[in-house]
């Protein structure tokens, strides 16, 4: 199996923002603790971080991958646009937050782009990332 693991603006900058509600990993050291672990559940992982959308659904639009896990940010929250891609590249995708959304700001607590998904992961750290692997390689 290949999982595209997508994160969405300012997942770049993890370990050094906000540590005190993301964690102090930041996003190149869990992208090698998922790799890891995808490998061991005989998946591989490819990944890409843009603070920008359209690189995001241009990514999607490849259809190199069997399965995607999405963090997509606060573009969760705004962007129909990724969530048609989502929908569009037909493979199954789990939607990631690394924070609890629904005990954050009003606005945080819905994201458009969880239709999309046929799972969410939310509030459960960097280890949300393997959880979603999990499901993945189980289907």
């Amino acid at each position: 199996m290949r999982i595209l693991v997508l994160n969405g603006p300012n997942l770049g900058i993890l370990g050094r923002r906000q540590p005190e509600v993301y964690g102090t990993q930041s996003l190149a050291q869990i992208i090698d603790l998922v790799r890891e672990h995808a490998l061991a559940r005989g998946a591989t992982v490819d990944h890409l971080q843009s603070n920008h959308e359209g690189a995001l659904i241009d990514r999607l639009e490849l259809i190199d991958y069997d399965a995607v896990i999405v963090n997509p940010g606060a573009l969760a929250h705004t962007s129909y646009a990724l969530h048609d891609a989502l929908l569009a590249c037909g493979r199954p995708v789990v939607e990631v937050h690394i924070s609890d959304t629904s005990a954050r700001e009003p606005w945080r607590r819905t994201s458009v782009t969880a239709p999309a998904a046929r799972a969410s992961v939310i509030g459960k750290g960097w280890r949300g990332y393997l959880e979603a692997v999990d499901q993945l390689a189980e289907e």
